[in-house]
């Protein structure tokens, strides 16, 4: 079956992956503040359906699809890249703001919430590449049956990437005080972010890996 190498190589992915910002982390932290704990916790829910759904249908072949389509793979990843450099150029240009800066956004239901962290997860570049490129390197065929190491091992990324997040909206309220009280370590922590988003766009742009198919 699965190999503890394999589950603690595809957590420390999963660890760098979450660690790195990216929409996910924008949203979550935006709706935190604005709206408080409760709403973070549910926009965090969305996020995870999200997942599951990627893993569920990476598993059951959309990573054979994109192997034998790579051009939609590729399609995907650029469009991705382009949605990333949106967003870093929203948070570089002169007058953009931190995701930890705290400005008003008007009150969403929780329906809403659950939906936009839903979509905004099916929409995450970085989920994308996690399931249908990443995860698959960890499979081994010759370790036991392929799709249950796949939805094993999704497993772990997912509790990995919950675990992170809700770390990260309980505390983002507070983080948020802590940089509004600091102006300097706010813009450190804006370019920071652009130039990670920015960085990550162009690795994207520039990947011509295809997809493993699970």
């Amino acid at each position: 079956m699965v190999t503890t190498s394999s589950i603690l190589a595809v957590s420390a992915v999963a660890l760098g992956m979450v660690l790195t910002p990216g929409p996910n982390m924008m949203y979550l932290v935006s709706r935190s503040i604005a709206q408080g704990r409760r709403a973070g916790i549910v926009s965090l829910a969305g996020v995870a359906l999200g997942f599951l759904i990627y893993l569920t249908a990476t598993n059951l072949g959309l990573s054979v699809l994109f192997t034998a389509v790579p051009e939609l793979y590729q399609a995907i990843k650029l469009a991705g890249a382009a949605y990333l450099s949106w967003l870093a150029f929203k948070t570089l240009r002169p007058g953009g703001t931190s995701v930890f800066e705290a400005r008003p956004l008007e009150a969403d239901s929780a329906r809403r919430l659950f939906t936009m962290g839903l979509l905004t997860n099916l929409l995450n570049p970085k989920a994308a590449v996690m399931y249908l490129s990443l995860i698959p390197q960890f499979v081994r065929p010759d370790a036991g049956h392929v799709m249950a190491q796949g939805f094993l091992l999704g497993g772990v990324q997912l509790a990995v990437s919950m675990t992170v997040n809700l770390a990260i909206v309980l505390a983002a309220g507070t983080i948020a005080v802590f940089l509004g009280r600091r102006p300097g370590w706010l813009r450190i922590q804006r370019w920071c972010m652009g130039g990670v988003l920015g960085l990550i766009a162009v690795r994207l742009a520039t990947d011509r890996s295809r997809p493993l198919a699970v």
